[in-house]
């Protein structure tokens, strides 16, 4: 699972900068970009967390049974 998070943030990451370079240097339009911008980050935000959230340790002492 964590793999494939991994591989799916690292292309929504890839939506977010090559549209960006392909406008700089004149290949697409700004609404291009904008509309593959924002799906790039809102994949990103959810692929993300799966594989860099990390299970936090329970203190014992701050258990109450």
């Amino acid at each position: 699972m964590n793999n494939i998070a991994k591989i799916v943030s690292l292309i929504t990451l890839g939506l977010v900068v090559i549209p960006c370079l392909l406008f700089f240097v004149g290949a697409i339009g700004l609404d291009a970009v904008k509309w593959t911008a924002l799906a790039g980050t809102i994949g990103w935000f959810i692929a993300t967390p799966m594989w860099m959230s990390r299970e936090l340790p329970v203190d014992a002492g701050e258990v109450e049974i």
